[in-house]
């Protein structure tokens, strides 16, 4: 198989120590992440393409996003539009991969999850004020972008996200997108952990559903009020949810993720914004 050639041979025993054979997404993740840490790839750079690395170490597209999705989780990668997957400080994430236990690993997401409540609820309004027929379009369409990627036994985190941008950019305020923009990461990773919650259970897959729609119904509606009620009432069930989470979710991926968000200083988040901002300005 190509990947055994292409791959070091540290890397093709790295998951031994587990007693298990490692896949193949183990091994590429494995690599990449070696690579970062080393400096091969420094910070800001841009990763490969996809089909480029499909094409380098012969596996599908599937093992390398799943790889790319790994190094997301480990704060050594984000995605950024317009620029691809670009390479994170691995010396921050390493902070979140030999930090310290969490006494309330649902801590760090419910304080995004606050911080939402309120930015939420007041785009949601005034998207029922402003919205184009256009804009509410897209914003149906990311609405069921959700639900297909759902049905396809995805995660739907990244469709989630998209549902939201769709809203704020319905506001005609563009800051409302901005700031979303900024925190993408911190969001994304609200976002996973919350959706990865709730997707264990049917009926917090259908809640999850239905305030969505409520969302989306009362901003076609152009009720600013109901929407503004619909969003805070979908950001605070959102809180109870994860906050009923049973301990055996705080574990691998979900617990990096809540130790990144636990750690999280938006003071840093919205610095490396506005300079990768700036950097592509240049």
């Amino acid at each position: 198989m190509q990947i055994t050639k292409e791959l070091p041979d540290a890397v093709a025993q790295a998951a031994d120590k587990g007693g298990h054979e490692p896949t193949l997404a183990d091994r590429i993740t494995e690599l990449l992440s070696n690579q970062i840490r080393k400096g091969m790839y420094p910070v800001n750079a841009r990763l490969p393409t996809e089909k480029f690395m499909t094409e380098q170490y012969g596996v599908s597209r599937t093992v390398i996003r799943e790889a790319i999705s790994r190094l997301k989780s480990e704060g050594l990668v984000e995605s950024r539009q317009g620029s691809g997957t670009v390479v994170l400080d691995p010396t921050s994430a390493e902070v979140f991969r030999l930090g310290r236990d969490l006494v309330d690993p649902a801590l760090g997401v419910v304080r995004i999850l606050e911080l939402r409540r309120g930015i939420e609820a007041e785009m949601a309004a005034l998207a029922a004020e402003r919205r184009t027929a256009e804009q509410m379009e897209d914003i149906r369409h990311a609405l069921q972008r959700i639900d297909w990627a759902v049905e396809a036994h995805g995660d739907g985190v990244e469709e989630d996200l998209a549902f939201h941008l769709a809203v704020s950019r319905a506001t005609g305020n563009p800051h409302y997108t901005e700031l979303l923009g900024m925190l993408t990461r911190s969001l994304r990773d609200a976002i996973k952990l919350t959706r990865g919650n709730e997707a264990r259970r049917s009926d917090l897959t259908a809640q999850v559903r239905t305030e969505h729609a409520e969302i989306c119904a009362a901003i076609e509606a152009q009720d600013p009020q109901r929407a503004r009620q619909a969003a805070f009432f979908h950001m605070r069930n959102t809180e109870e949810r994860i906050l009923k989470a049973e301990r055996s979710f705080w574990t691998g991926d979900s617990r990096t993720a809540a130790q990144r968000l636990a750690g999280a200083d938006l003071t840093t988040v919205l610095r490396r914004a506005v300079e990768a901002q700036a950097d592509k300005g240049r």
